[in-house]
């Protein structure tokens, strides 16, 4: 927001009657002169109402989007296909992105780079924050199947390597929330559905690689970057990690040859001294932000 100008009124000097001793002020001046000046303000304000409502009538040039390309949905000028597969991984697992409605206009999402790189009837996107067996009943079918994972960090949630060791039906879907972690954690919890499948979570050493965008802590990976996990591990074949990594970091280059700053997760700046906010006074956020110092799972 721009800085209010100054308002600055030039007074003009007042002649004094003759005899006279008193000092007048402007408003006395006004006053005494019978009413001109507030006549030529209500002047003022209906030319100033005539112009702005002339302003509505004038016609509005809708914003131009840039073209973007088909594949990977980034603008044609930097589009990202050379770092995609030249066709489709050929995997059998079905993934199902869950994507809050926040993330789909976002520039820098990975969604897109992830789906390009996968079969069209293997992975599927629902766009939403609450999903029901009424709203949905292909995703409802999905949540009932044995053969169905969620993947959600939590108390509760099993080393989907561990996991895929002892269970009697390997699994053929997992389902993955794509938002902020505050998004997915209300998505998780405030849609029934979702507590159907089997929670998994992902135990892995690897730092995010998606570098422009801020993590809470150094092991919370992006949406693309667990779908490459999961998949790799579902599909035993790392293969697949690697080549869906590959546009990600093609993006993130990109973008830091252009302007764009390393963004460090909230766990380090916190640790480091360097968090830029005050600390929050809430007892709960500040809860948080201790167990993040501590490096306690939250």
């Amino acid at each position: 927001m721009e800085p209010q100008k100054e308002a600055r009124t030039l007074w003009e000097p007042v002649t004094r009657p003759p005899g006279g001793s008193r000092s007048q002020t402007p408003n006395e001046e006004e006053r005494r002169e019978g009413g001109e000046a507030p006549a030529a303000a209500a002047l003022g304000a209906e030319a100033d109402h005539a112009s702005a409502h002339g302003l509505w009538e004038l016609p509005v040039e809708p914003a131009e989007r840039r073209p973007e390309c088909g594949r990977c949905s980034r603008p044609e000028k930097v589009c990202l296909c050379p770092f995609l597969p030249v066709h489709p991984l050929h995997i059998s697992t079905h993934l199902y992105i869950i994507q809050h409605p926040a993330e789909e206009n976002k520039v820098l999402r990975t969604v897109p780079l992830l789906a390009a790189c996968l079969p069209q009837d293997k992975c599927k996107v629902k766009i939403g924050r609450r999903f029901s067996e009424e709203r949905d009943p292909e995703l409802s079918t999905v949540c009932r199947k044995s053969g169905t994972l969620i993947l959600y960090p939590g108390a509760e949630a099993a080393n989907l390597e561990e996991f895929i060791l002892d269970s009697p039906v390997y699994p053929s879907t997992i389902i993955i929330i794509d938002g902020t972690w505050s998004q997915a954690k209300d998505i998780f919890y405030k849609n029934s559905l979702f507590r159907l499948p089997k929670q998994v979570q992902l135990k892995t050493n690897i730092s995010s690689q998606y570098v422009i965008r801020m993590q809470p802590t150094n092991r919370c990976l992006s949406t693309l970057e667990c779908a490459a996990v999961a998949l790799s591990i579902l599909e035993k074949n790392n293969h697949i990690q690697e080549t869906l990594l590959r546009p990600l970091q093609a993006l993130c280059s990109f973008q830091l040859q252009h302007g764009a700053q390393i963004r460090l997760s909230k766990e380090h700046l916190l640790k480091n001294g360097l968090y830029p906010k005050p600390m929050p006074k809430n007892k709960r956020k500040l809860r948080k932000m201790e167990l993040l110092i501590n490096s306690v799972k939250i």
